[in-house]
C-alpha cells in the first residue's frame, strides 16, 4: 500500500492517510441524508435515494483515490441535487427517470470531452491568477456553510444574511470552534476529528438525539436500515436523448465541468499539490475520475456527483493521497445499513471544522497584486461570488467573463488564452440555461 500510493515521497504515511480520510468523511457524510431529503422533491423514494447517494458516493470516491491517486472524496452535489429537483418538479415536465438519463448522457460526454483534450487545453486555459481566486472563494463557500450551521449566520428576508441570536446551539459551536481550533494551533495529531467528538459531546444536552439543524426527513428508527436498489438502473435514456432534454444534460455537464475544476484546483492550492507549472497534478485524470462518477451517478439514480470542498478538511489533516480518498469511500459502505446512526452527530458538530477549513483555504490571497486591478477584480469576482450565490460555478462563470473583458479593455489580449474564450462563451450558455431551469 505504501508504494502503490508512493506515500513516502509524498511526505506522509498509513496512519496520518488514514485518519485524513477518517476527517474527510466526518465533513461530508451530512450528503446521505441530506441528498435524499431534496430529491424527495423530485418524488424519488428516500430510502432509495440514500442507497444510490451511498453507493455514487463510495464508488466515486475509491475510484479517484486509485485511479488519479488524489485525495478528494467525490459524491451528490449540493447546488446540483437542488438543480436536479427544480428540473424534476419545475422544468418541462422531465421525470426522474429521464432526468437520471440526462445525468448519465452528461457523463458519457464528460468523458468524451476530457478524452478528446488530451493536452487539457480546456482546463488549463484558466489563468493562474483566476485559479487562485477559485481556491479562495471555495474557503468563503465552506466557511459560510460551517457558519450557518453553526447558527452563527442565518438568513434574513431583507438583509439576505444577518447575525444570528446566541442561543445554546451558536453558543456550543463557538465552544467547539475554540476548542478545535486550539487544537489545530498546537498541533494536536487528528485534530479535526477530536473537534468533532468533542463538539458532538457538548451538544448532547440540546435537542432530542442532539439532530441540531437535521433535515426533517430524519428520524430515529432504529440502529439499522436495510439497503433499497428500487432506483438502480431506473434512468431513462432513450428519453431523455430527446432533443428537447439537450438543454438539461448541457446544463448537468458543464456544472459538474466547473465545479469539479474548481475544487480540483482549490484544495490542490491548498495543500500544495501542483507541479511546477503550477497546474494540479493529476488534473486530468481527476476529471475523468469526475465523469466516471458522474455517469455512474445516473445509473445508481442519484443526482451528478462532483468532487467536494470538504476535501480540504483531509488535505488540512495530511491526507497527501489518493489513500485517503479511498478511506473515505469505504467509510460511506456501512452506512448502507447503519444509516441512523447519522442522526447522532448533528451538523453543528462539523460545522467548526469547515470554518477552520476554510480559513487555510485563503492562503491564495498572499499571492494578488492588488494595485494591478485587471488582474483583482477578476480574482475577487471569482472569489466573493461563489459564497453569495451559494454556487462554486457562479464564481468561475463570472470570473472567466470578467478576465477577459478587462484584459481586452486594457489591449493585454496575449493574457487571454484562446481555451478561455471558448469557457466564456459555454458560461454564457450555461447562465441561460441555469435561468431556464430557474436555478
Amino acid at each position: 500500500m505504501t508504494d502503490f500510493f508512493d506515500l513516502r515521497n509524498h511526505g506522509t504515511d498509513l496512519r496520518c492517510e488514514v485518519l485524513a480520510g477518517a476527517t474527510t468523511f466526518v465533513s461530508v457524510m451530512y450528503i446521505i441524508v441530506v441528498n435524499p431529503a431534496i430529491l424527495q422533491a423530485a418524488g424519488m423514494p428516500f430510502a432509495a435515494s440514500l442507497t444510490a447517494t451511498v453507493l455514487v458516493s463510495a464508488f466515486s470516491s475509491i475510484l479517484m483515490g486509485l485511479y488519479t491517486n488524489n485525495p478528494l472524496v467525490v459524491a451528490p452535489g449540493m447546488s446540483l441535487n437542488s438543480l436536479f429537483a427544480l428540473a424534476v418538479a419545475k422544468g418541462a415536465e422531465v421525470s426522474y427517470a429521464t432526468a437520471l438519463g440526462c445525468v448519465f448522457w452528461a457523463g458519457v460526454i464528460f468523458l468524451l470531452l476530457m478524452a478528446f483534450d488530451r493536452k487539457r487545453r480546456i482546463i488549463t486555459g484558466v489563468p493562474r491568477m483566476l485559479r487562485l481566486g477559485i481556491a479562495g472563494g471555495i474557503g468563503l463557500f465552506i466557511a459560510l456553510l460551517g457558519l450557518r450551521s453553526g447558527g452563527m449566520i442565518v438568513t434574513h428576508e431583507t438583509l439576505g444574511l444577518a447575525m444570528g441570536t446566541f442561543n445554546p446551539s451558536a453558543l456550543t459551536f463557538l465552544a467547539g470552534l475554540l476548542v478545535t481550533s486550539v487544537l489545530v494551533v498546537r498541533k494536536v495529531p487528528a485534530s479535526f476529528l477530536w473537534g468533532v467528538g468533542l463538539t458532538t459531546a457538548l451538544a448532547w444536552p440540546i435537542g432530542r438525539l442532539w439532530a441540531l439543524g437535521a433535515p426533517p426527513a430524519v428520524a430515529w428508527s432504529g440502529w439499522l436500515q436495510a439497503p433499497d436498489f428500487s432506483l438502480l438502473l431506473s434512468l431513462d435514456l432513450i428519453g431523455a436523448a430527446s432533443m428537447a432534454h439537450w438543454p438539461l444534460i448541457f446544463v448537468f455537464l458543464f456544472s459538474c465541468m466547473f465545479d469539479s475544476m474548481a475544487t480540483i484546483v482549490g484544495v490542490a492550492e491548498v495543500g500544495d499539490l501542483v507541479d511546477h507549472h503550477g497546474n494540479p497534478v493529476g488534473l486530468g485524470k481527476g476529471l475523468l475520475a469526475c465523469g466516471g462518477a458522474l455517469t455512474a451517478a445516473g445509473l445508481l439514480g442519484t443526482s451528478p456527483a462532483t468532487a467536494f470542498t470538504e476535501s480540504s478538511t483531509g488535505v488540512r489533516a495530511g491526507g497527501r493521497t489518493g489513500l485517503t480518498a479511498v478511506v473515505a469511500g469505504l467509510l460511506f459502505l456501512p452506512f448502507l445499513f447503519l444509516s441512523p446512526l447519522l442522526s447522532l452527530i448533528p451538523p453543528l458538530a462539523t460545522a467548526p471544522v469547515l470554518v477552520l477549513a476554510g480559513v487555510f483555504m485563503l492562503k491564495p490571497l498572499i499571492y494578488v497584486r492588488w494595485e494591478r486591478f485587471d488582474d483583482a477584480i477578476p480574482f475577487f469576482m471569482a472569489m466573493v461570488l461563489m459564497p453569495l450565490t451559494h454556487s462554486i460555478t457562479q464564481g468561475i462563470i463570472w470570473g472567466c467573463l470578467s478576465w477577459t473583458v478587462l484584459k481586452a479593455a486594457s489591449g493585454k489580449y496575449r493574457q487571454i488564452p484562446p481555451a478561455l474564450l471558448l469557457l466564456d462563451v459555454l458560461a454564457l450558455a450555461l447562465l441561460f440555461n441555469l435561468e431556464r431551469f430557474g436555478h
